[in-house]
């Protein structure tokens, strides 16, 4: 399942993150975000590759860059945390 979303306040403009399923629960198997700092977002990418949507969430939310209130990193987590609300639904 990919899920496409735009982030807000930050250098990027699009995230997109590919999910499968895998031994009964959904897994990052991807992750590429259209401008932002291309060499950091790689890494994060990279990074998230096998991760639960919950463990990235935990791990990224509320990381702020610079004196944003907000970075790639913490948009992540909101799109994971709403795809997953939607997935409630």
């Amino acid at each position: 399942m990919l899920y496409t979303f735009k982030p807000r306040g930050v250098c990027s403009r699009e995230i997109r993150i590919e999910l499968e399923e895998a031994d009964g629960r959904q897994v990052i198997q991807s992750m590429e975000a259209v401008g932002g700092c291309n060499g950091n977002l790689q890494g994060i990418g990279a990074l998230l590759k096998g991760m639960t949507p919950e463990e990235a969430i935990s791990r990224m939310k509320g990381i702020r860059c610079g004196m944003k209130s907000t970075s790639c990193p913490d948009q992540i987590a909101q799109g994971l945390e709403r795809l997953l609300a939607e997935q409630a639904n």
